[in-house]
Protein backbone atom coordinates (compact mmCIF):
# COMPACT_ATOMS: atom_id res chain seq x y z
CA UNK A 1 0.00 0.00 0.00
CA UNK A 2 2.03 3.27 -0.87
CA UNK A 3 -0.12 7.24 -0.72
CA UNK A 4 1.10 9.88 -2.94
CA UNK A 5 -0.02 13.57 -2.33
CA UNK A 6 -0.16 15.19 -5.69
CA UNK A 7 -2.02 18.66 -4.17
CA UNK A 8 -3.26 20.50 -1.69
CA UNK A 9 0.29 19.76 0.05
CA UNK A 10 0.73 23.10 2.65
CA UNK A 11 -1.40 24.90 0.39
CA UNK A 12 -5.48 25.00 0.42
CA UNK A 13 -6.27 24.25 -2.95
CA UNK A 14 -5.53 21.19 -5.41
CA UNK A 15 -6.63 18.70 -3.47
CA UNK A 16 -4.97 15.11 -5.29
CA UNK A 17 -3.83 11.88 -3.63
CA UNK A 18 -2.86 9.00 -5.08
CA UNK A 19 -3.31 5.51 -2.74
CA UNK A 20 -1.91 2.31 -4.23
CA UNK A 21 -3.30 -1.12 -3.50
CA UNK A 22 -3.58 -4.61 -4.82
CA UNK A 23 -2.07 -3.14 -8.19
CA UNK A 24 -5.21 -0.38 -8.15
CA UNK A 25 -4.58 2.77 -8.34
CA UNK A 26 -7.14 5.13 -6.67
CA UNK A 27 -7.43 8.51 -6.74
CA UNK A 28 -8.80 10.50 -4.04
CA UNK A 29 -9.99 13.91 -5.50
CA UNK A 30 -9.24 15.67 -8.63
CA UNK A 31 -9.30 19.26 -7.64
CA UNK A 32 -8.23 22.60 -9.40
CA UNK A 33 -4.69 24.34 -8.33
CA UNK A 34 -5.91 28.20 -7.98
CA UNK A 35 -3.46 30.64 -7.24
CA UNK A 36 -1.10 32.92 -9.88
CA UNK A 37 -2.67 32.61 -13.20
CA UNK A 38 1.22 32.13 -14.87
CA UNK A 39 1.34 28.78 -12.51
CA UNK A 40 -2.06 27.74 -12.77
CA UNK A 41 -2.71 26.25 -16.16
CA UNK A 42 0.85 24.33 -16.89
CA UNK A 43 0.30 22.68 -13.44
CA UNK A 44 -3.59 21.90 -13.78
CA UNK A 45 -3.06 20.71 -17.40
CA UNK A 46 -0.70 18.25 -16.78
CA UNK A 47 -1.02 15.43 -14.53
CA UNK A 48 1.98 13.84 -12.74
CA UNK A 49 0.28 10.67 -13.31
CA UNK A 50 -0.86 8.77 -16.56
CA UNK A 51 -4.61 9.81 -16.25
CA UNK A 52 -5.45 6.11 -17.90
CA UNK A 53 -3.74 4.06 -15.32
CA UNK A 54 -5.82 5.49 -12.29
CA UNK A 55 -8.39 2.44 -11.72
CA UNK A 56 -11.01 5.11 -9.81
CA UNK A 57 -11.52 8.50 -8.53
CA UNK A 58 -13.37 9.21 -5.37
CA UNK A 59 -14.09 12.55 -4.73
CA UNK A 60 -14.92 13.90 -1.18
CA UNK A 61 -17.07 16.84 -2.40
CA UNK A 62 -17.75 19.34 -4.82
CA UNK A 63 -15.86 22.27 -4.43
CA UNK A 64 -13.89 22.73 -7.69
CA UNK A 65 -10.62 22.76 -5.80
CA UNK A 66 -11.09 18.85 -4.96
CA UNK A 67 -13.63 18.30 -8.27
CA UNK A 68 -12.38 20.75 -10.45
CA UNK A 69 -9.78 19.36 -12.44
CA UNK A 70 -12.11 16.01 -13.69
CA UNK A 71 -13.07 16.79 -16.99
CA UNK A 72 -9.20 17.35 -17.64
CA UNK A 73 -8.83 13.73 -16.24
CA UNK A 74 -11.32 12.06 -17.99
CA UNK A 75 -10.50 14.29 -20.73
CA UNK A 76 -7.01 12.63 -21.02
CA UNK A 77 -7.46 9.36 -20.60
CA UNK A 78 -9.26 8.22 -17.23
CA UNK A 79 -12.31 6.25 -17.90
CA UNK A 80 -13.14 4.75 -14.46
CA UNK A 81 -15.90 5.19 -11.94
CA UNK A 82 -16.18 8.49 -9.98
CA UNK A 83 -17.44 7.40 -7.04
CA UNK A 84 -19.39 10.55 -4.95
CA UNK A 85 -22.09 10.84 -2.95
CA UNK A 86 -25.60 11.60 -4.92
CA UNK A 87 -25.52 15.49 -3.65
CA UNK A 88 -22.05 15.97 -5.06
CA UNK A 89 -22.68 14.17 -7.92
CA UNK A 90 -25.87 16.69 -8.27
CA UNK A 91 -24.00 19.49 -7.67
CA UNK A 92 -20.85 18.63 -9.88
CA UNK A 93 -23.43 18.73 -12.85
CA UNK A 94 -23.66 22.37 -12.01
CA UNK A 95 -20.47 23.67 -11.30
CA UNK A 96 -18.02 21.26 -13.78
CA UNK A 97 -20.15 22.34 -16.64
CA UNK A 98 -19.67 26.52 -15.19
CA UNK A 99 -15.86 25.91 -14.67
CA UNK A 100 -15.63 24.68 -18.57
CA UNK A 101 -17.44 28.06 -19.41
CA UNK A 102 -14.41 29.84 -17.33
CA UNK A 103 -11.83 27.37 -19.13
CA UNK A 104 -13.48 28.54 -22.47
CA UNK A 105 -13.48 32.12 -21.43
CA UNK A 106 -9.92 32.18 -19.53
CA UNK A 107 -8.41 31.39 -22.78
CA UNK A 108 -10.31 33.35 -25.05
CA UNK A 109 -9.23 36.09 -22.71
CA UNK A 110 -4.96 34.87 -22.68
CA UNK A 111 -5.08 34.83 -26.62
CA UNK A 112 -6.25 38.15 -27.29
CA UNK A 113 -3.18 38.80 -25.40
CA UNK A 114 -1.08 36.30 -26.93
CA UNK A 115 -2.28 37.33 -30.30
CA UNK A 116 -0.74 40.82 -29.23
CA UNK A 117 2.65 39.70 -28.37
CA UNK A 118 2.10 37.34 -31.23
CA UNK A 119 2.22 34.06 -29.23
CA UNK A 120 0.57 31.32 -30.37
CA UNK A 121 -2.98 30.16 -29.07
CA UNK A 122 -3.67 28.28 -26.35
CA UNK A 123 -6.22 25.51 -25.81
CA UNK A 124 -8.58 26.38 -23.02
CA UNK A 125 -7.93 23.33 -20.05
CA UNK A 126 -10.83 21.90 -20.66
CA UNK A 127 -14.50 23.02 -22.37
CA UNK A 128 -17.93 22.79 -21.29
CA UNK A 129 -18.35 19.50 -23.49
CA UNK A 130 -15.41 18.08 -21.73
CA UNK A 131 -17.60 18.68 -18.87
CA UNK A 132 -20.53 17.39 -19.60
CA UNK A 133 -18.69 14.01 -20.51
CA UNK A 134 -17.00 13.14 -17.94
CA UNK A 135 -20.18 13.52 -15.78
CA UNK A 136 -21.04 10.15 -17.88
CA UNK A 137 -18.52 8.63 -14.82
CA UNK A 138 -19.99 9.75 -12.08
CA UNK A 139 -22.13 6.78 -9.48
CA UNK A 140 -23.95 8.72 -6.58
CA UNK A 141 -23.25 6.53 -3.34
CA UNK A 142 -25.90 7.40 -0.36
CA UNK A 143 -24.09 7.49 3.22
CA UNK A 144 -23.15 4.79 5.12
CA UNK A 145 -23.70 2.37 2.41
CA UNK A 146 -20.27 0.14 2.29
CA UNK A 147 -19.55 -0.43 -1.27
CA UNK A 148 -16.64 -2.41 -3.01
CA UNK A 149 -14.65 0.07 -4.94
CA UNK A 150 -11.48 -2.35 -5.90
CA UNK A 151 -10.08 -5.21 -4.79
CA UNK A 152 -9.44 -5.23 -1.24
CA UNK A 153 -11.12 -1.11 -1.13
CA UNK A 154 -14.04 -1.28 0.34
CA UNK A 155 -16.06 2.60 0.47
CA UNK A 156 -18.37 4.18 2.87
CA UNK A 157 -19.11 7.91 3.00
CA UNK A 158 -20.02 9.58 6.08
CA UNK A 159 -21.58 12.98 6.40
CA UNK A 160 -18.64 15.86 6.63
CA UNK A 161 -20.77 18.78 7.24
CA UNK A 162 -18.78 20.89 4.91
CA UNK A 163 -21.63 21.29 2.38
CA UNK A 164 -24.26 19.59 0.65
CA UNK A 165 -23.06 15.87 -0.08
CA UNK A 166 -19.78 16.69 1.30
CA UNK A 167 -17.98 13.71 3.04
CA UNK A 168 -15.33 12.34 5.11
CA UNK A 169 -14.47 9.02 2.74
CA UNK A 170 -13.49 5.75 4.68
CA UNK A 171 -11.50 3.41 2.83
CA UNK A 172 -11.30 -0.55 4.46
CA UNK A 173 -8.24 -2.11 3.27
CA UNK A 174 -6.95 -5.36 2.49
CA UNK A 175 -3.87 -6.58 0.77
CA UNK A 176 -1.90 -9.72 1.62
CA UNK A 177 -3.67 -10.41 4.67
CA UNK A 178 -2.93 -6.89 6.42
CA UNK A 179 -6.24 -4.68 6.66
CA UNK A 180 -6.23 -1.13 7.34
CA UNK A 181 -8.72 1.58 8.25
CA UNK A 182 -7.58 4.61 6.04
CA UNK A 183 -9.91 7.69 6.28
CA UNK A 184 -9.50 10.63 3.99
CA UNK A 185 -11.22 13.87 5.82
CA UNK A 186 -12.25 15.70 2.83
CA UNK A 187 -13.10 18.93 4.46
CA UNK A 188 -14.39 18.86 8.05
CA UNK A 189 -17.52 20.88 8.61
CA UNK A 190 -18.70 22.68 12.03
CA UNK A 191 -20.74 21.54 14.73
CA UNK A 192 -23.41 24.04 14.38
CA UNK A 193 -23.47 25.26 10.45
CA UNK A 194 -26.48 27.35 9.45
CA UNK A 195 -27.74 24.59 7.11
CA UNK A 196 -26.35 21.94 6.91
CA UNK A 197 -26.07 18.67 9.84
CA UNK A 198 -22.65 18.97 11.70
CA UNK A 199 -20.11 16.61 11.04
CA UNK A 200 -19.93 12.47 11.89
CA UNK A 201 -16.07 11.57 12.87
CA UNK A 202 -15.61 8.36 11.71
CA UNK A 203 -14.42 5.63 14.27
CA UNK A 204 -11.43 3.37 13.86
CA UNK A 205 -9.25 4.75 11.63
CA UNK A 206 -5.83 3.93 11.42
CA UNK A 207 -4.22 6.16 9.32
CA UNK A 208 -5.99 9.66 9.01
CA UNK A 209 -5.40 12.24 6.05
CA UNK A 210 -6.59 15.22 7.62
CA UNK A 211 -7.47 18.96 6.46
CA UNK A 212 -6.19 21.78 8.22
CA UNK A 213 -7.21 24.90 6.67
CA UNK A 214 -7.93 26.86 10.32
CA UNK A 215 -5.56 24.71 12.15
CA UNK A 216 -4.32 27.73 13.85
CA UNK A 217 -7.21 30.13 14.18
CA UNK A 218 -10.57 30.49 16.25
CA UNK A 219 -13.55 31.40 14.06
CA UNK A 220 -16.21 34.11 15.13
CA UNK A 221 -19.02 32.20 17.10
CA UNK A 222 -22.49 31.66 14.99
CA UNK A 223 -24.04 34.23 16.69
CA UNK A 224 -21.45 36.88 16.62
CA UNK A 225 -21.00 36.38 12.65
CA UNK A 226 -24.84 37.41 12.57
CA UNK A 227 -24.48 40.44 14.83
CA UNK A 228 -21.43 41.30 11.93
CA UNK A 229 -23.60 40.97 9.47
CA UNK A 230 -26.12 42.87 10.52
CA UNK A 231 -23.86 45.66 11.88
CA UNK A 232 -21.98 45.71 8.15
CA UNK A 233 -25.12 46.25 6.21
CA UNK A 234 -26.45 48.85 8.66
CA UNK A 235 -23.58 50.83 8.57
CA UNK A 236 -23.26 50.92 4.57
CA UNK A 237 -27.30 51.69 4.53
CA UNK A 238 -27.10 54.64 6.76
CA UNK A 239 -24.12 55.79 4.43
CA UNK A 240 -26.59 55.10 1.37
CA UNK A 241 -24.23 52.22 0.10
CA UNK A 242 -23.68 48.90 -1.23
CA UNK A 243 -22.35 45.34 0.80
CA UNK A 244 -20.83 43.59 -2.00
CA UNK A 245 -20.31 39.96 -0.79
CA UNK A 246 -17.67 37.96 -3.19
CA UNK A 247 -19.39 34.94 -2.07
CA UNK A 248 -18.54 30.39 -3.04
CA UNK A 249 -21.55 29.48 -5.27
CA UNK A 250 -21.93 26.64 -3.52
CA UNK A 251 -22.64 26.31 0.42
CA UNK A 252 -21.50 30.01 1.37
CA UNK A 253 -24.03 31.67 -0.63
CA UNK A 254 -27.07 29.86 0.54
CA UNK A 255 -25.93 30.36 4.33
CA UNK A 256 -25.74 34.31 3.75
CA UNK A 257 -28.98 34.17 1.95
CA UNK A 258 -30.66 32.15 5.01
CA UNK A 259 -29.00 34.44 7.86
CA UNK A 260 -30.62 37.86 5.96
CA UNK A 261 -33.86 35.92 5.48
CA UNK A 262 -33.77 35.50 9.48
CA UNK A 263 -32.40 38.64 9.68
CA UNK A 264 -35.52 40.45 7.67
CA UNK A 265 -37.87 38.18 9.02
CA UNK A 266 -37.03 39.21 12.56
CA UNK A 267 -36.80 42.80 11.68
CA UNK A 268 -33.27 43.51 12.63
CA UNK A 269 -31.91 45.29 8.74
CA UNK A 270 -34.10 47.08 6.97
CA UNK A 271 -36.05 45.52 3.61
CA UNK A 272 -33.59 46.46 1.09
CA UNK A 273 -32.96 44.36 -2.62
CA UNK A 274 -30.63 41.42 -1.97
CA UNK A 275 -29.41 40.51 -5.48
CA UNK A 276 -27.42 37.05 -5.94
CA UNK A 277 -26.07 37.84 -9.51
CA UNK A 278 -24.34 34.10 -10.56
CA UNK A 279 -25.75 31.88 -12.70
CA UNK A 280 -23.83 28.77 -10.75
CA UNK A 281 -25.12 30.04 -7.38
CA UNK A 282 -28.57 30.05 -9.03
CA UNK A 283 -28.44 26.86 -10.03
CA UNK A 284 -27.12 25.08 -7.24
CA UNK A 285 -29.63 27.08 -4.96
CA UNK A 286 -31.90 25.11 -6.62
CA UNK A 287 -29.85 21.79 -6.00
CA UNK A 288 -29.84 22.47 -2.40
CA UNK A 289 -33.42 23.18 -2.35
CA UNK A 290 -34.27 19.03 -3.55
CA UNK A 291 -31.86 17.58 -0.74
CA UNK A 292 -33.79 19.35 1.91
CA UNK A 293 -33.04 16.08 3.91
CA UNK A 294 -29.27 17.31 4.85
CA UNK A 295 -30.71 20.21 6.43
CA UNK A 296 -30.04 20.37 9.99
CA UNK A 297 -32.74 20.99 12.88
CA UNK A 298 -32.70 24.78 13.03
CA UNK A 299 -33.38 25.25 9.03
CA UNK A 300 -36.68 23.22 10.11
CA UNK A 301 -37.91 24.76 12.89
CA UNK A 302 -37.34 28.64 11.03
CA UNK A 303 -39.32 26.81 8.13
CA UNK A 304 -41.99 25.76 10.41
CA UNK A 305 -42.37 28.96 12.19
CA UNK A 306 -42.20 31.36 9.46
CA UNK A 307 -44.68 29.27 7.48
CA UNK A 308 -42.26 28.95 4.72
CA UNK A 309 -41.40 25.89 2.96
CA UNK A 310 -38.09 27.98 1.17
CA UNK A 311 -35.48 29.40 3.38
CA UNK A 312 -33.75 30.99 0.24
CA UNK A 313 -36.42 32.68 -1.35
CA UNK A 314 -38.22 35.89 0.05
CA UNK A 315 -39.33 38.80 -1.28
CA UNK A 316 -36.46 41.11 -1.20
CA UNK A 317 -34.02 38.43 -3.15
CA UNK A 318 -33.49 38.04 -6.63
CA UNK A 319 -31.53 35.92 -8.67
CA UNK A 320 -30.17 36.97 -11.58
CA UNK A 321 -28.74 34.69 -14.43
CA UNK A 322 -28.60 37.19 -17.37
CA UNK A 323 -25.75 39.15 -18.45
CA UNK A 324 -28.74 42.19 -19.05
CA UNK A 325 -30.27 41.94 -15.69
CA UNK A 326 -26.69 41.80 -14.25
CA UNK A 327 -25.32 44.92 -15.87
CA UNK A 328 -28.21 46.92 -14.64
CA UNK A 329 -26.66 46.40 -11.17
CA UNK A 330 -24.26 48.87 -12.11
CA UNK A 331 -26.88 51.56 -12.30
CA UNK A 332 -28.18 51.23 -8.81
CA UNK A 333 -28.47 54.13 -6.85
CA UNK A 334 -30.39 52.68 -3.79
CA UNK A 335 -28.64 50.64 -0.71
CA UNK A 336 -28.04 46.67 -1.79
CA UNK A 337 -26.92 43.48 -1.49
CA UNK A 338 -24.95 42.36 -4.39
CA UNK A 339 -23.69 38.39 -4.08
CA UNK A 340 -21.54 37.31 -6.75
CA UNK A 341 -19.09 35.03 -7.22
CA UNK A 342 -16.28 33.78 -7.14
CA UNK A 343 -15.47 33.71 -3.80
CA UNK A 344 -11.90 34.69 -3.89
CA UNK A 345 -12.43 37.36 -6.66
CA UNK A 346 -10.15 35.46 -9.42
CA UNK A 347 -13.01 35.30 -12.06
CA UNK A 348 -17.24 35.56 -12.40
CA UNK A 349 -19.32 38.41 -12.09
CA UNK A 350 -17.93 39.29 -8.88
CA UNK A 351 -14.93 41.57 -10.89
CA UNK A 352 -17.49 43.61 -12.81
CA UNK A 353 -19.01 44.68 -9.47
CA UNK A 354 -15.58 45.24 -7.94
CA UNK A 355 -14.53 47.32 -10.55
CA UNK A 356 -18.20 49.41 -10.40
CA UNK A 357 -18.04 49.98 -5.96
CA UNK A 358 -14.35 49.55 -5.47
CA UNK A 359 -13.73 53.16 -5.18
CA UNK A 360 -17.24 54.78 -3.56
CA UNK A 361 -16.26 55.19 0.08
CA UNK A 362 -20.34 54.75 0.82
CA UNK A 363 -19.66 50.83 -0.01
CA UNK A 364 -18.69 48.14 1.69
CA UNK A 365 -16.47 44.70 0.08
CA UNK A 366 -17.64 42.00 2.61
CA UNK A 367 -15.29 39.06 2.83
CA UNK A 368 -17.28 35.95 4.34
CA UNK A 369 -14.95 33.02 3.31
CA UNK A 370 -11.13 31.64 3.14
CA UNK A 371 -9.11 34.25 1.02
CA UNK A 372 -5.78 32.18 -0.66
CA UNK A 373 -2.55 33.71 -0.98
CA UNK A 374 -1.93 35.40 -4.12
CA UNK A 375 -5.95 35.53 -4.81
CA UNK A 376 -7.31 39.53 -5.90
CA UNK A 377 -9.65 38.69 -2.91
CA UNK A 378 -6.52 38.33 -0.39
CA UNK A 379 -4.55 41.46 -1.57
CA UNK A 380 -7.76 43.38 -0.97
CA UNK A 381 -8.25 41.82 2.52
CA UNK A 382 -4.91 42.05 3.32
CA UNK A 383 -5.59 45.96 2.44
CA UNK A 384 -3.95 46.60 -0.95
CA UNK A 385 -4.47 50.52 -1.53
CA UNK A 386 -5.04 49.63 -5.31
CA UNK A 387 -6.51 46.78 -7.15
CA UNK A 388 -6.00 45.27 -10.39
CA UNK A 389 -9.25 44.40 -12.30
CA UNK A 390 -9.46 43.45 -15.66
CA UNK A 391 -5.87 44.86 -16.45
CA UNK A 392 -6.69 48.49 -15.09
CA UNK A 393 -6.07 49.70 -11.58
CA UNK A 394 -8.46 50.90 -9.40
CA UNK A 395 -7.97 52.55 -5.74
CA UNK A 396 -9.65 50.89 -2.56
CA UNK A 397 -12.17 53.49 -1.62
CA UNK A 398 -14.47 51.25 -0.10
CA UNK A 399 -14.81 49.78 3.44
CA UNK A 400 -13.48 46.36 3.45
CA UNK A 401 -14.86 43.99 6.41
CA UNK A 402 -14.59 40.32 6.86
CA UNK A 403 -16.21 37.74 8.47
CA UNK A 404 -14.87 34.25 9.52
CA UNK A 405 -17.86 33.07 11.30
CA UNK A 406 -19.86 31.56 8.33
CA UNK A 407 -16.98 29.85 7.15
CA UNK A 408 -17.84 25.92 6.68
CA UNK A 409 -14.34 24.63 7.57
CA UNK A 410 -13.55 23.61 11.27
CA UNK A 411 -11.14 26.09 13.32
CA UNK A 412 -8.69 24.78 14.97
CA UNK A 413 -10.69 24.05 18.41
CA UNK A 414 -13.01 22.41 16.45
CA UNK A 415 -10.60 20.58 14.72
CA UNK A 416 -9.39 19.23 18.11
CA UNK A 417 -12.71 18.02 19.11
CA UNK A 418 -12.83 16.39 15.66
CA UNK A 419 -9.66 14.25 15.94
CA UNK A 420 -10.60 13.49 20.07
CA UNK A 421 -13.67 11.64 18.36
CA UNK A 422 -11.78 9.98 15.77
CA UNK A 423 -9.63 8.47 18.53
CA UNK A 424 -5.63 10.22 17.97
CA UNK A 425 -4.43 7.54 20.42
CA UNK A 426 -5.43 4.74 18.22
CA UNK A 427 -4.39 6.19 14.99
CA UNK A 428 -0.78 4.69 13.73
CA UNK A 429 0.00 7.85 10.54
CA UNK A 430 -1.72 11.12 10.27
CA UNK A 431 -1.43 12.75 7.07
CA UNK A 432 -1.82 17.01 7.51
CA UNK A 433 -2.70 18.33 3.71
CA UNK A 434 -5.09 21.55 3.01
CA UNK A 435 -3.61 24.08 5.10
CA UNK A 436 -1.55 26.72 4.66
CA UNK A 437 1.92 26.20 5.92
CA UNK A 438 1.59 27.49 9.51
CA UNK A 439 -1.93 26.50 9.70
CA UNK A 440 -0.84 22.81 8.77
CA UNK A 441 1.84 22.80 11.49
CA UNK A 442 0.02 24.21 14.01
CA UNK A 443 -2.47 21.29 13.95
CA UNK A 444 -0.10 18.76 13.37
CA UNK A 445 1.26 20.59 16.70
CA UNK A 446 -2.47 19.42 18.03
CA UNK A 447 -2.45 16.26 16.92
CA UNK A 448 1.07 15.18 18.71
CA UNK A 449 -0.37 16.73 21.57
CA UNK A 450 -3.74 14.65 21.71
CA UNK A 451 -1.61 11.63 21.50
CA UNK A 452 -1.00 10.76 17.98
CA UNK A 453 2.09 9.43 17.40
CA UNK A 454 3.39 9.45 13.53
CA UNK A 455 2.19 12.73 12.02
CA UNK A 456 3.56 14.05 8.33
CA UNK A 457 3.02 17.43 6.63
CA UNK A 458 3.69 15.83 3.56
CA UNK A 459 5.32 18.40 0.49
CA UNK A 460 3.97 17.85 -3.40
CA UNK A 461 4.78 14.43 -4.99
CA UNK A 462 6.02 12.61 -1.23
CA UNK A 463 5.11 9.32 -1.65
CA UNK A 464 5.03 7.17 2.06
CA UNK A 465 4.51 3.26 1.97
CA UNK A 466 1.52 2.33 4.70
Amino acid sequence: MKLTFYGATREVTGSMHLLEINGSRILLDCGLYQGHRADTYERNLNFPFNPASIDALVLSHAHIDHSGNIPNLVKKGFNGPIWATAATRSLCTAMLRDSGHIQEDDAEYLNKKRKRKGLPPIEPLYTIEDAVRSLENFIGVPFHRPIPVAPGVKLTFVNAGHILGASHVVLDLEEKGRKMKLVFSGDIGRPHQPIIKPPEPPQGADVLISESTYGDRIHEKPDDAKRKLRRTILETYHRGGKVIIPSFAVGRTQEIVYALHQLMEAKKIPQIPIFVDSPLAVDVTEIFRLHPECYNHEVRQFLEATDERDPFGFSRMTYIRSVDKSKELNFLKDPAVIISASGMCETGRILHHLKNNIENPNNTILFVGFQAEGTLGRRILDGAPEAKIFGEMYKVRAHVESINGYSAHADKNELASWLQAVGPKRLRRMFVVHGEEEAARAFADTARHLGVRDVQIPVRGQSFEL
